[in-house]
């Protein structure tokens, strides 16, 4: 088993991508906890899986600060830190509020970051850092310019994590899935819009 002895983290983890991921370190031997802004799905997951799982909200850096803390002190340190946890939506540019903007870039990019920083006191040296970021950070997508710049400025915070990181000999990667239905996906997009970014990438 590659993850065996390991202790992984997966903020976000409970549904979506996340989840897969947690499931898919437990299966490989590692010791995992996942957070989540929802309690009923935690318990869910937590009552199923074994994991450690811990309530956080990406938006609030106090939350992840607690959070990461008490996995770090229960689990005994961190290996592995997945940085899943997001927020989604569509607007064209015309219809961007000052509010819409704030809310995703307030957990997609200084969630992120900010989770990320309180983790780095808690993981072992020769760690690994994984970002979820997406296609959309690279692709002209209609209606997608909130989301895809937060994560098109998450790219680059893990491009400089990973220069100041080298070294502690801590690994920093981004992962950049095309549409996937998740939950969050199919609640930030009409069918309308779901099929517009089909059409994009050329019907994937």
């Amino acid at each position: 088993m590659r993850f065996a002895g390991k202790t992984v983290v997966v903020l976000g983890g409970n549904s979506g991508i996340g989840l897969a991921a947690a499931r898919a370190f437990q299966a490989e031997g590692a010791r995992v906890a996942i957070t989540g802004r929802d309690e009923a799905t935690l318990a869910q997951v937590a009552a199923q899986s074994g994991m450690l799982a811990v309530r956080s909200d990406m938006g609030s850096v106090a939350d992840s600060r607690t959070a990461l803390a008490r996995i770090a002190g229960q689990l005994g340190g961190i290996d592995v830190l997945h940085v899943n946890a997001g927020v989604g939506g569509f607007a064209a540019v015309h219809e961007v509020t000052e509010e819409f903007w704030d809310s995703v870039h307030g957990v997609n990019l200084r969630g992120a970051f900010f989770a990320v920083q309180a983790a780095l006191p808690h993981l072992r040296d020769g760690g690994s850092i994984v970002i979820t970021g997406s296609i959309g950070a690279v692709l002209a997508l209609p209606g997608n310019v909130v989301y895809a710049a937060a994560k098109a400025g998450l790219r680059q915070v893990a491009r400089i994590l990973a220069a100041e990181l080298l070294p502690r000999r801590i690994r920093v990667n981004v992962v950049s899935p095309g549409p996937t239905e998740t939950e969050i996906f199919k609640r930030g997009a009409s069918p309308a819009q779901i099929e517009a970014v089909r059409s994009t990438l050329g019907g994937a």
